[in-house]
């Protein structure tokens, strides 16, 4: 009997964690960022890629980084594990990997391009944006001496 009611309350109390998980809370858009910046990462870094490019994508991939960390360090106070992402969609033609990549960051900024009423969380949310800002340029670049003159300034 005692087993069974310290089930029910294990089964109960792991029930409201996972409320709590699935919650939006305060940054629910960081979450959708960071997945979206990890995604342009892994099209930038695990996809074979030109000689002519690869400066631009080391580039854009520290800007990434740097927007990682920023932004966990803003939803970290969310109670949301910044760890748990969905899988990366590794089934992306390799053709499109750049423009696949400037897509992502461009959802990244348009997600974490939201109010903001935390001043701690609003100064990193800026500089995130900025690294954000940074890794598109760079992507653009790179899509440019690739050939896709429609980027080139």
């Amino acid at each position: 009997m005692k087993k069974l009611l310290g089930l029910a309350l294990l089964a109960l109390g792991s029930t409201a964690t996972l409320a709590i998980a699935d919650s939006p809370g305060k940054h629910p858009s960081y979450l959708h960022a960071l997945s979206d910046l990890r995604n342009a990462r892994w099209n930038l870094q695990h996809r074979k890629g030109d000689a002519e490019v690869k400066w631009d994508e080391r580039k854009a991939i520290k800007d990434i980084d740097a927007a990682i960390g920023k932004i966990k360090e803003a939803a970290i106070d969310d109670g949301k594990n910044v760890e748990d992402h969905m899988p990366i969609d590794a089934k992306l033609d390799y053709s499109g990997r750049l423009h696949h990549a400037l897509e992502d960051l461009r959802a990244a900024h348009n997600d974490v391009d939201k109010e903001e009423d935390n001043d701690y969380a609003k100064h990193l949310k800026h500089r995130a944006l900025q690294d954000i800002d940074a890794a598109m340029n760079r992507t653009k670049e790179a899509l440019c001496n690739a050939g896709d003159q429609s980027l080139c300034k």
